[in-house]
């Protein structure tokens, strides 16, 4: 029997329980303990009826989705538990599961938009999101007006009658409203609830979307703060070892299954040894997470004081009394393990301390569990053009840095010893 129940009498299993069997019955695979992999490209019908009846849910002829396996760019029984279990972190409708973080992003933006539209999005974002946003949707008409992430309310009221001003004026509509939130790569923090509120009393027909990726889903769930669609890289935290690309998006209902048929249509689906390999992560995510988180506290209670650092981004440290520790306090239940480090000087004062590193590795990417460090302005956010970098504070002395799961002590050391090179 398959694994369904999220109670055992009146008590609600926790998720990261449910990671360990939820939506799999091992006696349909030979008694299998995990999912076996499903390296098909093509599933067989009992009866051509049953064939018709798939693709009539496929194509949108009929409502309620396939209704059975047809083929794994619609769907394959691995990427079906994985988005089950994806689902569950955040308490949401319903999941889908891409190739690639930026495949859900880019999915999602056309699923949205339409030539007219407006997408009101906050800055920084990732960079690939931003290049997606302000470079290639305008080619098809698509507009944006983009505010800080740490506006208040009336700041973000304000920017949304910016948005509806312009789309009235393309004859388009705000088609959604974009987040990140810690934002990549400085950790600034957006008040969904604020937006939320202001959605509600300028824009209540645009959905919200925020890029959970940095915290999500063991640290912050923003669907409980009024957004409607959480988006993951599943590269990251998700997956944790730094072995697989994919990413994700859990929400309402209604928004994901207007996501399906585009996501069918173009592809971008996650393969089934994808899928698997996210199915083992899932188990042990929570662990993973909090002792990263717990890592990197160590390592930033030695930073923070050091001689050679300017500053750091870095959520646990947040001034009391600010508006980014009131939304912290309100949004979040923990820091993570990605911070960003303003090293004294200039890119080259950077770039010494990151060829002086022994432990950590210089890669891009983060919520691995080995310690990763990059230097943005170079590198991820490279293509961001130097004033709206400036504009951000993306600075050239900024290193981001991923904290794992190895001895906090041994962290120390080298961070301590690569300093010393600068």
């Amino acid at each position: 029997m398959v694994s369904n129940d999220t109670k055992i009498g009146n008590h609600t299993i926790d998720p990261a329980t449910l990671m360990m069997g939820y939506g799999f019955d091992p006696h349909l695979s030979e008694g299998s303990l995990k999912p076996p992999i499903f390296h098909t490209s093509t599933f067989v019908f009992e009866k051509a009826a049953d064939g018709k009846h798939f693709f009539e849910g496929i194509t949108g002829k009929r409502p309620g989705g396939a209704g059975g396996l047809v083929y794994s760019r619609f769907n394959n029984p691995n990427q079906e538990i994985l988005e089950d279990r994806l689902a569950l972190w955040e308490n949401a409708e319903d999941a889908l599961v891409f190739s690639s973080g930026m495949t859900a992003i880019s999915v999602l933006l056309l699923s949205m938009a339409r030539p007219g539209d407006v997408i009101l999005m906050s800055g920084p974002l990732y960079a690939a999101t931003e290049s997606i946003i302000m470079k290639i949707l305008p080619q098809f008409g698509i507009h944006y007006v983009d505010f800080p992430a740490s506006a208040t309310r009336e700041e973000i009221e304000a920017k949304m009658d910016d948005a509806k001003a312009l789309a009235d004026d393309k004859g388009g509509k705000v088609a959604l409203i974009y987040l990140e939130s810690p934002g990549n790569p400085t950790n600034a923090l957006v008040d969904v609830e604020a937006v939320d509120a202001a959605r509600k009393a300028k824009l209540p027909d645009a959905p919200i979307a925020i890029d959970n990726t940095f915290l999500g889903p063991v640290f912050a769930k923003p669907q409980d703060q009024g957004a409607d669609l959480s988006i993951y890289s599943l590269t990251k935290y998700a997956g944790g070892h730094s072995d697989l690309i994919a990413g994700g998006i859990t929400g309402k209902k209604a928004l994901i299954d207007k996501i399906i048929p585009m996501r069918n249509t173009l592809g971008g689906i996650c393969d089934a040894n994808t899928a698997w390999m996210l199915l083992r992560s899932l188990e042990t995510l929570e662990l993973r997470m909090t002792r990263a988180a717990d890592n990197a506290r160590a390592v930033c209670d030695f930073l923070k004081d050091h001689p050679k650092v300017e500053r750091l981004g870095y959520l646990g440290h947040l001034p009391e009394g600010s508006r980014q520790k009131d939304i912290y306090d309100r949004h979040c239940s923990g820091a993570g393990s990605t911070f960003s480090l303003y090293v004294k000087g200039g890119e080259a004062e950077a770039f010494r301390f990151l060829d002086a590193l022994k432990l950590a590795k210089l890669a891009v990417s983060l919520g691995g569990t080995e310690t990763l460090a990059s230097a943005p302005a170079a590198m991820t956010h490279l293509s961001v053009p130097e004033e709206r970098r400036q504009q951000l504070d993306i600075q050239d002395n900024l290193v981001r840095v991923s904290i794992g799961i190895e001895k906090p002590d041994d962290l120390i050391a080298d961070f301590a010893n690569a300093l010393d090179a600068v």
